[in-house]
């Protein structure tokens, strides 16, 4: 995950707190801002944006 740029979720709280990275190619990778080294979970662009769209209308 070299050169991976995180940002915080819009979709986060100030409890819950998520980092996504997006910038690098194929690949979305997520994690909690609580625990950064605690591991990261990876999503294809697609599963991705479907997730979005989602949570979005709830």
């Amino acid at each position: 995950m070299t050169g991976a740029r995180w940002h915080k979720s819009r979709h986060s709280d100030t409890q819950d707190c998520v980092e996504v990275a997006e910038n690098l190619p194929g690949r979305v990778y997520v994690r909690d801002t609580k625990d950064r080294d605690g591991g990261t979970l990876t999503f294809a662009p697609a599963a991705w944006q479907s997730f979005i769209e989602v949570t979005a209308k709830h």
